[in-house]
Parts: structure tokens; sequence; C-alpha cells
């Protein structure tokens, strides 16, 4: 898996108000941590949010949704299901400049 990639990965157990169950979700982490650890960095991914500004919308699949940058989460790898597909190089640009306005700024 590399950043960027789209997996389906399994969230549950869940609390409070982190996003539940199996679903799309964007690995965030860079390629070097993704090969050398046991974990990732993801994003949830959502078709029933709003548009918040921590918030990409997309299209993935035939579905309008959303990359949910506010519920950052670092995974085991065994939660990660499957590979579904990769961020186009637009939708890259849009998580990378969300991210450095969240983090660094």
């Amino acid at each position: 898996m590399e950043q960027y990639d789209i997996c389906l990965v399994n969230l549950d157990p869940t609390i409070g108000h982190e996003m539940q169950k199996t679903r799309p979700c964007v690995i965030i982490s860079p390629d070097d941590m993704n090969q050398h650890i046991e974990t990732v960095i993801i994003a949830p991914m959502t078709t029933k949010a709003h548009g918040y500004p921590m918030r990409v919308k997309l299209t993935f699949q035939k579905k309008s949704g959303w990359i949910v940058l506010d519920q950052l989460r670092t995974i085991d790898k065994i939660r990660i299901v499957k590979k579904l597909g990769r961020l186009n190089a637009a939708k890259i640009a849009e998580v990378k400049q969300i991210l450095l306005e969240m983090l660094v700024n």
C-alpha cells in the first residue's frame, strides 16, 4: 500500500464520535513509514458528511462523498481489507493543501 491509495478499512470498534464500520479510507502516511512499521495513518471517507473546511469532496466508485481529514487516525495494517483505488493528482493536491493548513499553520 502507498500514500494516497484508497483502501477498505475496518474501523470498528470505535467510541464516541469516531467514524465507524468498514469503509473506504485514504492512506495519508508517507511511503517510508508504510514500508517500515505496522501502522498507517488514514483519513476515512463517507457519503453522509457535510462540507466542512477540512474535508475534500470527491466522486469514487460512482458515489459522491468526502475525505474526512478532521478524523485522521492511526491504524494497524491488519484493519485493511483490500485496496480499492487511488486518488488522482488533483485530489492529492487538495489533501496536501488542507493537511498543511491543519497541521502546520
